[in-house]
């Protein structure tokens, strides 16, 4: 098979043939047929995320077909498309897999950072932590919502009951969020880098009520904040923008450094939060919300032998929406 493989943080991916990898007793293989390129994707080849395995094939938002079974992994006929997502393993007995809380896991192991992701023809997967995409979505636009779009709802469902709600950084997640947030009858108010008129028409597009650069004030105070943009400049700004009692959320995994802000913005009993990973059953709550609307999510299709202009893209700013990766 071919695969996209980092070596060493900093450096380009590098194309390469490797043996068809054979599935455990509890593994499935997959045949890929697109990998979404995620931002995390970005922080592992640019080595903001230490620890991992290197060498390592990147990607956690994968869409393909079961074509080969382990002889415990039943859980799936082949033939099925599935959904790979970011959470590949826990433990399954530490304090947090028994309260709900497996997302928070310390033997946690990750597609495409601690295993080998979709930026490949194949993968293997525990049948256990993938999911069962909605007809109704074609294998290039469900690809982000297998990241952008479940860590969004956690981000979405830990921001509380908000009627107006920011979302700061308009890219995969953002844009799926909003449409979410609009079909619970939220307002969403969409703050993106300045200038960037594009992000802020997809973001009307997608059914925000205003949309203006992150610097603007915002017209109304909100009850509620999403930050996905991984700039730590922002918390202030979004703590400004949110009323008394309300909360930000911050649903990157990695974000640069916060500067100092003074304590008032955080008086008024509001709340910071981070939102780490995912649960399955945030993956299965959102997929089941996901077959009951219509998730419109503006894909940038690529050959697989182009992950490394993709990934350039993304992190120029250039890629309005997200970015898919095609083997075939």
């Amino acid at each position: 098979m071919r695969a996209m493989v980092l070596t060493r943080p900093g450096l380009a991916l590098q194309s390469c043939t490797r043996p068809d990898p054979q599935p455990a007793d509890h593994q499935v293989l997959i045949k890929v047929h697109v990998c979404g390129v995620c931002r995390t994707d970005l922080h592992i080849v640019d080595g903001e995320l230490i620890g991992g395995t290197r060498p390592i094939v990147p990607g956690h938002e994968i869409v393909g077909t079961i074509i080969e079974r382990g002889k415990s992994a039943d859980r799936w006929p082949v033939g099925t498309r599935v959904g790979v997502p970011w959470l590949a393993a826990v433990c399954g007995h530490c304090s947090f897999c028994r309260t709900g809380q497996e997302n928070l896991c310390e033997q946690a192991r990750y597609t495409g950072y601690d295993i080998d992701g979709g930026y490949a023809d194949m993968v293997l997967a525990d049948p256990d932590f993938c999911v069962q995409i909605p007809d109704s979505y074609s294998d290039a636009n469900a690809a982000p919502l297998l990241c952008a779009g479940i860590i969004g709802y956690r981000a979405l469902r830990m921001s509380g009951d908000p009627r107006r709600l920011g979302i700061y950084g308009l890219g995969a997640a953002g844009h799926i969020v909003t449409q979410v947030a609009k079909y619970e009858g939220r307002d969403v108010f969409a703050f993106t880098r300045p200038l960037d008129h594009a992000a802020q028409a997809l973001a009307r597009q997608c059914g925000a009520v205003w949309a203006g650069d992150s610097t603007t004030f915002c017209p109304e105070p909100l009850d509620a904040a999403i930050i996905f943009a991984p700039v730590g400049e922002l918390i202030p700004l979004a703590l400004r923008a949110v009323r008394k009692g309300g909360g930000v959320v911050c649903a990157g995994i990695h974000m640069s450094d916060v500067p100092s802000f003074p304590y008032q913005l955080l008086w008024g009993e509001r709340v910071l939060r981070s939102v780490a990973n995912l649960t399955r059953n945030d993956g299965a709550e959102f997929m089941k919300l996901a077959a009951q609307m219509t998730i419109f999510t503006m894909v940038h299709e690529h050959r697989l032998e182009q992950a490394n202009e993709a990934l350039a893209a993304l992190r120029s700013g250039a890629v309005t929406g997200a970015a898919v990766l095609r083997p075939q």
